[in-house]
């Protein structure tokens, strides 16, 4: 686990009345799975307080699926059972809450196809049989041209006039025949939903403000404008909790857009990350002084090729898959790092930030397909260990920092095991390995 801590603040002055945020970054099933068994690790190290007791709560992608309850005061602990398929204060997280298929377009737009290929084939033909006579001319000519000089050239500009007016078909006739995504997270909203009402919560976010006196705010990406979106009490409060969850998680082309919002003013939404890695400057703009940002997605650095299997010497020979992994991830972080850094630069911010992510050689969870649902107890059991280890280590320095706000830490309370089965944790030969060299960078 890599801590990074951003020290602006005079730790040794009081801060009686400062306000604190948790941010929560996105990650898919795998990293949002290792980073609830992180946040589990630091409700655990906290003593006087829980992670749920923070004055600010942003959550981007996955990261909202957890900022939502965990703002609502639900644990971590109770979130781990629920994904790991135990029913308590939450319902069981099921596959087909995540990959529930989208049914409805993958009907629809192939009959759209066939319906509006069944017209427009006669009408088509037709406007062939109209469009000769205008190009017949034209055709004579680039035909006798191509016969002679045969080439690529004189083939081109024979088939120009053919290929123009066709084009002009298909334009007049646009229409989208593949689905806008292979699944539909209408489920995660409804997840979201039913068990805020079991648990006699509200679903809105001027309500939750008003009851627990927390701020939640969710990111999400406008499809039509492309622009980011943050709902919340005093920010776009158009829609409920669950359905920013929904509009935030949209991950392009696995989900289809999430189309919500007052009825007859719906907007389509894509994941929050397309913008904003974790957008902690809305924590900064809504007064927090204090940031915890929880990062799960880094990209893995292979020092020397010694961490690659089967003799092969590069990221490069383990195929596609990795390389867009990596690419994903080095795109996340570095779009992180440049936040961060602009943040120290910025003599109007005088608080604090404590980032955590994962070490940069976790081979074991770069490992992880980020979006295989079954992943998801073996990420959040990595998690909790990574960041137990991580603060055990760190203790001292994040005693200070968090101590300055009040915030009493034990190492010693955190414990072994994200559960009680410590069948199911990693062997320390195993941690030591996948932790290889946590670093703690301090900058002031």
């Amino acid at each position: 686990m890599g801590i990074t801590i951003v020290q602006k603040s005079d730790l040794s002055r009081p801060k009686a009345q400062s306000r604190t945020a948790l941010v929560l970054a996105g990650g898919a099933i795998s990293g949002g799975s290792f980073k609830l068994g992180g946040l589990a690790a630091l409700d655990r190290f906290f003593v006087n307080q829980s992670v749920c007791d923070f004055d600010i709560f942003m959550g981007i992608s996955a990261g909202a699926f957890l900022a939502a309850p965990i703002a609502a005061g639900i644990s971590p602990d109770e979130l781990v059972a629920a994904v790991f398929g135990t029913e308590g204060r939450l319902s069981r997280f099921s596959p087909l809450d995540f990959y529930f298929p989208n049914f409805g377009e993958f009907v629809t737009r192939p009959a759209a196809f066939v319906r509006d290929l069944a017209i427009a084939g006669p009408r088509a033909s037709l406007k062939l049989l109209q469009m000769v006579p205008r190009t017949l001319p034209t055709l004579r000519t680039r035909a006798g041209a191509f016969i002679a000089r045969p080439s690529s050239d004189t083939a081109e500009r024979l088939v120009e006039p053919l290929v123009a007016e066709l084009t002009k078909l298909s334009e007049r006739r646009r229409r989208g025949y593949l689905p806008s995504g292979l699944f539909d997270n209408r489920r995660l909203e409804r997840y979201i939903r039913t068990n805020l009402e079991r648990n006699g919560l509200p679903n809105s976010f001027r309500q939750l403000k008003l009851m627990r006196g927390k701020s939640l705010y969710i990111g999400a990406t406008n499809l039509n404008t492309a622009q980011g979106v943050v709902f919340g009490h005093d920010e776009d409060n158009s829609v409920t909790i669950s359905e920013a969850v929904q509009a935030s998680t949209a991950i392009p082309g696995f989900f289809k857009p999430a189309r919500v919002g007052p009825p007859g003013r719906e907007q389509d939404y894509l994941d929050a990350a397309v913008r904003k890695t974790a957008n902690i400057s809305t924590a900064v703009r809504h007064g927090a002084d204090l940031i915890v940002c929880y990062n799960p997605f880094r990209p893995f650095v292979n020092y020397r090729h010694r961490l690659i299997s089967d003799n092969r010497s590069s990221l490069g020979d383990l195929g596609v898959a990795v390389i867009i992994n990596q690419a994903f991830r080095t795109l996340l972080h570095s779009r992180l790092r440049l936040g961060i850094e602009k943040l120290r630069l910025d003599e109007s911010f005088r608080g604090d930030v404590v980032l955590i992510e994962p070490t940069e050689t976790d081979s074991r969870f770069f490992a992880m397909n980020p979006i295989n649902f079954w992943h998801r107890a073996e990420a959040a059991d990595h998690g909790f260990d990574s960041a137990r280890r991580s603060l055990t280590r760190h203790g001292t320095a994040l005693r200070e920092i968090l101590g300055a706000y009040g915030i009493e830490v034990d190492p010693g309370a955190i414990g072994e095991h994200l559960r009680d089965d410590s069948s199911n944790a990693k062997s320390a030969a195993d941690a030591a390995h996948d932790d290889d060299q946590p670093r703690l960078r301090v900058v002031s």
